[in-house]
């Protein structure tokens, strides 16, 4: 509880703000103390999906994590304990790719070479490169999570819970090896999953081609491909059954090919150069041999070199003929395989290295890589006149989400998790879970899972966590591992660690007498496979933890960018449906994507967006907080980020609310003063005043809405509910009551105001807390002194306010919108004339048909009269007596979009009806037009005003006319310039940086003949009453008044000298003098101090320029030293205007600086008959330079008298 009002100061820098409150945590430990404060509350669990730290958070980061620390802030605030840890990805090919440049590896045999264990030793020094930059980050943007007790997918213990999933698998029989096509990384050497590798198409060009394939029959087939690189590997031709095809013959050459039927004029633009020699059904051409386009696989797969039929050949591109390069695309190999052109269990036709060259037998284009052996290629088959077309073709094209290179399809033996056969059961996981969006979950997600494969969770890489399958060569026993000590106990070895190094060598004994060991498989898991366990590794899960983790299955909340939707969403989703048949989480929050403000994706290379924390220097953690989550991209839509967005947080949030606060605490401050009153906050005042009442109900329904729009995860409802809640208070609230605040209606009334207003910014910062966490934990230090009893240290250690129904009125809620929307009406109207809302006008006329609308507007007229500033408020129903009529329009996107074709001619006889036929459209709520039914709600009904009455001004809403007479009188108008006068004097105030209580004198001077003399005589009271000062002609300003501010102004023609002073009587020097402070300079010579005064009149006159600096030097030492003097951050150009200022003597243009309106040194100013002296008995500061004798001496030497009539103890 405060005796003392601390100032609440008037400027604020907000991200400095948040440095301190940072600092303020780490001196309570505010997250640890919150944790232990709920310990023994229920549980809310979370799961965080865990980032690689081999790059630095982006905006996306950001994004996610604000939305979790929302979202768990709440959760601790609604009562529940939220234990939140931090994980870090440390496997996979992010890693190894950064190593890969690093150390300018090409493929596998490189690291062979070099060894794994030393290759795994470097990644592992990367792993957490920029761990310390997450969690500074992190940190300051708000966002509180446990760094400490992490969990790392390098762990041993995360690693064995990864071994006991794969098990669990395989002993369910999900678990098989195989082979399949599937998208292939050649720059990282690796499969990827096709999750993985739908994350990034591009569009890029590549070459056409269309080949021929002649056969003995004396005609060629036509295949069309954009991958020459597969034609070595050819086997086979495509066609569709039922789709007709051509058999044509060129006229100038003789030559005969098959093409598809819709394909022929397309390929050939001259199609009258070709004879069509038949028509055949692709069925009909099952089976026909041709000549393969190379040697490299003759022999090996006997059935090859025939063509295949299937349905997925189309006629929309190529030449409806498909060339079969089986172990490099999906269908490819299934057809070639439904064939008998290829086995399961044969070698595979793949004659590529693992980084994508060619090998043996293709001995043309041996060491080649694939997209750089494409011309070389087409050049082949143009030489071996096999090549009848040749182009290019821009189209997307998949490529590898981490080194940026195109992927190619490739088969490769992996190992398999069954998935195909667990799609009912994914849909019916996902169906229990609430997600939001929800389109997202339905839709996106969805049809995902409907199309869900078998997932290839197997890598031919060397940093991650090895796939415990132990194989007999004969592949005859196969033993699957689960834990250390099951690998332990099968191999008699200690283990410590389970990467690939410490466990590669270890064998396990043949069941089989005589048999050789069993080995490890190579393989790697795909780090989405580790991701996807995170729910039982990070709790080493079912080693330990068993009971803690069941609790807190499954998950109650998680969230990540709508890219998971085919990464972490799904993987966790297949795992846990696997284990436990149900979903890892209940509730899931998926955000959009951020990107830069041109709409591009951002990029370092591009340097397309601001950095992160340039932004938070600049705008602080909670602008960048709100404008994220009060945007689109909370919805799962894309963001476009701009710059200013954050800038307009602070100007259009921020600051209203951090005034409306520092209003209150000026108002607190000044019953102190004045009233000497210890203010404490009274919950349970009794309110009368309609406002009070508004703004406690508009407050408990914001935190009914807030209650039940967290409880649905809607954070994009909730944050523009609370950013509008703050528009209402300041700009309505506080506003409309800063006069009853301000005490103007007595003290009884003062204190219920301001425990209302009170009552609402406590409120506020606690509902505020998890979205805002810096300025609720601001404003809450200074709110809780005024809290009675005991309170605690900081706003997050505070539940969340209980929504006060009985305080809810729908009543009072409507009537105040009511009035809101009359007086924006109203604004509008004189924005309309430009006339400022200083000037009274006569009247104000509200229109409405309903009287419990104009009942609403009568129980707040006063203050619409004063917010108008109008004399009179007229409340009718009788429009006719205005001249006012109804008219129809239609809405045209409700009743456009049902009546399509006939909406033009309804239009028509919707804007046809009179008054008459409008007012029985609005009682009935409905009419017949042209045989239609028209709903009042699909229409639009217009006031217009008929005739002319030129005082009034009318604007509507559509609901309610409001006309404003825009004719005052002289009285008015004088008035209105009064209130110009105060606003000139307010503004001069706020310059000042003056708060209402302090006391001072506001002096005037203008012209004579200038009418604003009339208007300061006839309204003296109206304008002291109003900026709580006297203002008194400058004729009465006297030295001993310190001057704060003074400054001429033009208003109405004239030129209006405005001079405030502290009230208070002051002594200042009597001849006229400056303070000198140093900046950038040091005192020498023995002086040690930077502050000093110097006076500018010598005999009465004042001193010029070069005399000052010279007194500058010898007063601190300075000689020899080039330097200048600034006041008011210009450099000085003359003396006569410096008296009572503070000057700076510094070698560049100075910082700002704290100006003193009196001497920084003691003195004494001596007067006598003729002259007066002032005497600095300290100068500079500290320094006593005159005492005693030498002081009377001087003085008796300047007024030519005698010492004796010296008061000698002046100077002591």
């Amino acid at each position: 509880m405060a005796s003392k009002v601390d100032r609440i100061p008037e400027n604020i820098d907000f991200s400095k703000e948040e440095e301190k409150t940072l600092k303020f945590w780490e001196e309570i430990d505010a997250f640890n103390n919150c944790l232990k404060q709920s310990r023994n509350k229920p549980k809310y669990s979370f799961y965080d999906g865990p980032p690689f730290a081999t790059g630095l958070p982006h905006y996306g980061h950001i994004l996610a994590g604000t939305i979790k620390d929302i979202v768990t802030r709440y959760a601790h605030q609604q009562g529940y304990h939220v234990e939140r840890r931090f994980g870090w990805d440390c496997h996979g090919l992010p890693v190894e790719f950064e190593i890969d440049k690093l150390l300018g590896i090409k493929g596998p045999d490189d690291v062979e070479k070099m060894g794994i264990d030393k290759y795994n030793a470097e990644c592992r020094k990367i792993v957490m490169r920029y761990s310390t930059d997450w969690e500074r980050i992190i940190t300051r943007m708000g966002r509180w999570i446990d760094f400490k007790n992490d969990y790392k997918t390098l762990y041993p213990s995360f690693m064995e819970s990864v071994w006991w999933v794969f098990k669990e698998l395989y002993n369910k029989g999900l678990v098989y090896q195989g082979v399949k096509v599937m998208p292939y990384s050649t720059a990282c050497a690796t499969p990827l999953s096709n999750f993985e590798s739908g994350q990034n198409y591009k569009d890029v060009i590549d070459p056409a081609v269309i080949i021929t394939f002649p056969t003995k029959e004396g005609y060629s087939f036509l295949a069309w491909t954009t991958t020459p690189w597969t034609l070595p590997s050819n086997l086979a031709l495509c066609v569709n059954p039922d789709l007709t095809y051509f058999k044509i013959k060129e006229k100038g050459t003789g030559n005969c090919y098959i093409i598809q039927e819709s394909r022929f004029p397309v390929i050939f633009k001259n199609i009258e150069d070709f004879v069509i020699q038949e028509k055949i059904l692709g069925k009909q051409l099952k089976g026909i041999k041709y000549t393969p386009l190379f040697d490299y696989f003759v022999g090996k797969c006997p059935n090859a070199f025939q063509v295949l039929v299937d349905s997925y050949v189309t006629d929309d591109s190529g030449t409806g003929i498909v060339h079969q390069a089986a172990y490099f695309g999906e269908d490819d190999y299934r057809v070639c395989l439904a064939a008998g052109v290829i086995s399961k269990d044969q070698e595979i036709v793949c004659p590529l290295d693992a980084s994508g060259r060619f090998v043996e037998p293709v001995k043309d284009f041996l060491g080649q890589h694939v997209k750089d052996a494409d011309k070389n290629i087409i050049a082949y088959l143009k030489s071996h006149n096999r090549l009848l077309q040749s182009g290019q073709v821009k189209h997307s094209y998949p490529f590898c989400w981490r080194s940026e290179t195109p992927l190619i399809y490739k088969a490769v033996p992996s190992w398999f998790i069954r998935v195909e056969q667990m799609s009912q059961d994914l849909l019916q996981s996902s169906s229990d879970t609430y997600w939001v969006p929800d389109f997202v979950k339905d839709k996106r997600f969805g049809n995902w899972l409907k199309e869900a494969r078998d997932w290839a969770v197997s890598r031919n890489r060397f940093w991650g966590t090895p796939i415990p399958l132990w194989v007999s060569p004969d592949k005859q026993e196969i033993i699957c591992v689960g834990s250390i000590a099951e690998l332990s106990k099968l191999t008699g070895k200690e283990i410590s660690d389970l990467h690939r190094e410490s466990i590669d060598h270890l064998e396990i004994p043949s069941a089989r007498p005589d048999y050789p060991p069993l080995k490890r498989v190579s393989e790697v898991f795909d780090c989405w496979f580790e991701s996807g366990s995170m729910p039982y590794a990070q709790s080493h899960y079912p080693f330990e933890n068993k009971k803690e983790f069941e609790e807190k299955f499954p998950a109650d909340f998680i969230a990540e960018g709508i890219d998971q939707t085919r990464g972490w969403f799904y993987t966790l989703i297949v795992i846990s449906t696997a284990l436990f048949k149900k979903a890892p989480f209940k509730n899931l929050i998926a955000n959009g994507l951020v990107l830069a403000s041109d709409g591009q994706k951002m990029s370092k290379r591009k340097k397309n967006y601001p950095d992160p924390m340039e932004i938070v220097n600049k705008y602080g953690a909670d602008a960048l907080r709100l404008y994220l989550i009060n945007s689109p991209v909370v919805r799962a839509e894309n963001l476009r980020f701009k710059e200013e967005g954050v800038r307009d947080v602070i100007k259009d949030v921020f600051l209203p609310w951090y005034n409306a606060f520092r209003f209150l605490m000026q108002n607190l401050e000044r019953i102190a003063q004045e009233d000497k009153i210890s203010y404490v906050f009274n919950e349970k005042v009794a309110r009368e005043n309609i406002m009070d009442k508004w703004i406690i109900s508009f407050t408990q329904s914001l935190l009914q809405f807030v209650k039940k729009e967290m409880s649905a995860y809607r954070l994009y409802t909730v944050v523009p509910r609370l950013t509008k809640f703050i528009d209402h208070l300041t700009n309505w609230y506080v506003r409309m009551n800063r006069k009853r605040l301000k005490g103007e209606n007595g003290l009884k009334d003062c204190q219920i105001a301001m425990d209302t207003l009170f009552s609402v910014l406590f409120d506020m910062v606690r509902v505020m807390a998890p979205f805002t966490p810096f300025l609720t934990d601001l404003m809450y230090k200074t709110l809780r002194q005024f809290l009675p009893g005991n309170s605690l240290e900081s706003v997050h250690y505070n539940m969340l306010p209980e929504p006060k129904i009985e305080h809810v009125d729908i009543d009072i809620e409507r009537s105040v919108q009511h009035m809101q929307t009359v007086i924006e009406l109203g604004r509008v109207l004189r924005d309309r004339k430009t006339i400022p809302i200083k000037y009274p006008l006569p009247e104000m006329v509200i229109i409405h048909r309903d009287n419990t609308y104009l009942n609403d507007i009568h129980s707040l007229q006063q203050y619409i009269l004063e917010e108008m500033n109008v004399r009179r408020l007229v409340l009718t129903s009788d429009k006719e007596k205005y001249g006012i009529t109804l008219r129809a329009e239609p809405d045209h996107k409700i009743l456009g979009a049902r009546l399509k074709g006939e909406f033009k001619a309804v239009t028509q006889a919707l804007k046809e009806l009179n008054n008459t036929e409008c007012e029985k459209l609005i009682a009935e709520g409905h009419i017949k037009l042209l045989g239609h039914h028209i709903d009042v709600s699909e229409v639009r009904i217009i006031f217009q005003a008929q005739g002319s009455n030129d005082c009034y001004e009318a604007h509507s809403d559509n609901d309610v006319l409001v006309l404003l007479d825009v004719s005052p009188d002289q009285e008015m108008l004088d008035e209105g310039f009064a209130r110009e006068i105060i606003n000139r004097v307010q503004k001069l105030r706020k310059k000042a940086h003056l708060v209402p209580t302090d006391d001072v004198n506001v002096y005037y001077y203008v012209n004579k003949t200038s009418d604003i003399i009339r208007i300061i005589s006839s309204h003296r009271e109206f304008i002291e009453s109003t900026v709580k000062a006297p203002l008194l002609p400058i004729e009465q300003i006297t030295p001993s008044k310190c001057i704060i501010i003074d400054e001429t102004q033009e208003l109405k023609g004239s030129e209006l000298k405005l001079v405030i002073t502290w009230r208070k009587e002051v002594e200042v020097p009597a001849i006229s003098w400056v303070n000198i402070i140093l900046q950038g300079l040091t005192p020498r010579y023995g002086t040690t101090s930077d502050r000093g005064c110097v006076l500018l009149k010598d005999k009465n006159k004042f001193i010029d320029i070069r005399r000052l600096y010279d007194e500058v030097r010898v007063l601190f030492g300075l000689y020899g030293l080039k330097f200048s003097l600034w006041c008011d951050g210009s450099e000085i150009t003359k003396i006569e205007n410096l008296s009572g200022k503070t000057l700076v003597a510094s070698l560049l243009k100075p910082n700002s600086y704290k100006d003193s309106k009196s001497p920084f040194c003691k003195f004494v100013n001596v007067t006598s008959k003729k002259d007066s002296i002032t005497v600095f008995v300290e100068n500079p500061v500290g320094v006593y330079s005159l005492k005693g004798n030498d002081a009377v001496q001087l003085v008796s030497d300047y007024l030519q008298i005698d010492k004796s009539e010296i008061d000698n103890s002046l100077f002591k």
